[in-house]
């Protein structure tokens, strides 16, 4: 049975989303390369992708009628600084009137300034690893500053432990995870260039700065707490440390990871998966809330990504429902957590494929016809009536840990 209960007073409600998975044609970008080498791994390329380049207006109207109140958006590095220290006014001018249009919406922008992707020129210059990306990233941050006057929250850098040892993120379905190997140097150098960006943003005297983590929800098999937290560290809990002396903190969460004495436990056979290969889990959400409060400190929290990878949308309002009860848990047990942002607006571009399907919309590939799906409506009419739902805690979720554990 669902019940409800009051979300705080300003919750804000909304949907995320990123420019190189909706924009289409960002061909300036390390990813794009990658997409068309040789060699890649990567399925399919963006090309077009939602082309939301175009449609912006009509994603966010969409998003506002159904009831949702905010709206995460990235600007384009590759776009604004198409070379090295040369800017685009005109693409300033592009992500100025998103921003434009969020408002005459009554809708609240929240910017991302970096998600994944970065501009050719300085994929070619070592990614993240190249010995000036510290002042580069700061001297994006200050050419953003151009258009955020009247932007409340900025994310700096998206889910920076999911890059730091590669140049962009990759899914990995194999134990249901996904997860790039510890790199102390380049987590360090990320972490560097985010509180650089946040002293610029807090220049501005009324931006709200903060960075997304991609909480994985490590639980240890019995007996390997030790191994748990070693494991988590440098792909987890080092991120949320940096976040200590932030605005806030964005929280992303979609799954659990189990870990042995060997790394990560497969889930055994029979466990429902999303089309990421991820166990359905949507119990994670308040379980990163609270590990992210005890990290951090109490630092406030913004559910900045959360959602689910289906063709079945009544799946997707049941995996939200099971979140969102998790979340208003986590606020009774005195979690500071601003609002909530799904993932995603649109069934976009998965950095390499079309096919999870994470949207509260449907987007034709030919056509590109936005089509809503019954869970926009249902997340709107939560949003109206600002209440969280609540739901009995599911039996499944210990079973299914304590058949992995059993393998």
């Amino acid at each position: 049975m669902t019940s409800s209960t009051p979300a705080p007073a300003h919750f804000l409600w909304g949907a995320a989303t990123a420019g190189h998975q909706i924009e289409g044609g960002n061909t300036n970008t390390g990813h794009w390369m990658l997409e068309h080498a040789p060699d890649t791994w990567v399925k399919e390329p963006s090309g077009d992708a939602c082309d939301s380049y175009h449609r912006y207006g009509e994603d966010i109207a969409l998003l506002a009628q159904a009831g949702l109140n905010a709206y995460r958006f990235s600007l384009e590095w590759s776009r604004i600084e198409p070379a090295k220290g040369e800017v685009s006014r005109a693409q300033l001018d592009h992500y100025r009137r998103m921003i434009d249009s969020c408002r005459s919406a009554g809708v609240e922008p929240i910017v991302t300034l970096q998600h994944f992707t970065v501009p050719l020129w300085q994929h070619q210059e070592g990614g993240w690893y190249a010995a000036d990306v510290v002042d580069r990233f700061r001297f994006f941050t200050e050419t953003a500053t151009r258009i955020l006057d009247d932007v409340t929250w900025v994310v700096t850098i998206n889910e920076p432990n999911m890059m730091v040892n590669q140049t962009e993120a990759r899914i990995d379905t194999e134990v249901g995870v996904n997860f790039p190997g510890p790199s102390p140097h380049a987590s360090q150098v990320i972490a560097e260039a985010h509180h650089a960006s946040v002293e610029v943003l807090r220049g501005l005297g009324h931006v709200r700065a903060g960075w997304s983590v991609a909480n994985q929800v490590y639980q240890a098999v019995p007996g390997h707490e030790k191994d748990r937290d070693e494991w988590a560290y440098w792909r987890e809990d080092f991120f949320l440390e940096q976040s200590r002396d932030d605005d806030f903190i964005g929280v992303q969460s979609y799954l659990r990871t189990i870990i042995g004495p060997d790394g990560p436990v497969p889930f055994a056979d029979g466990v429902e998966r999303t089309l990421t290969g991820w166990e359905y889990y949507p119990e994670a959400l308040g379980q990163a809330l609270r590990h992210t409060r005890d990290v951090t400190g109490g630092v406030p929290m913004l559910v900045t990504e959360n959602g689910m990878a289906t063709a079945d949308d009544t799946r997707r309002i049941a995996y939200t429902t099971g979140a969102l009860s998790g979340l208003g848990e986590a606020i009774d047990d005195g979690c500071d957590v601003r609002g909530y942002l799904h993932w995603s607006l649109l069934d976009n571009y998965e950095w390499g494929s079309y096919e999870p399907t994470f949207g509260l919309i449907a987007v034709d590939r030919e056509t590109f016809v936005r089509t809503p799906k019954p869970s926009l409506a249902w997340l709107g009419d939560l949003a109206r009536r600002n209440e969280l739902p609540r739901v009995p805690e599911r039996p499944e979720a210990a079973a299914n840990f304590a058949a992995a554990i059993a393998r």
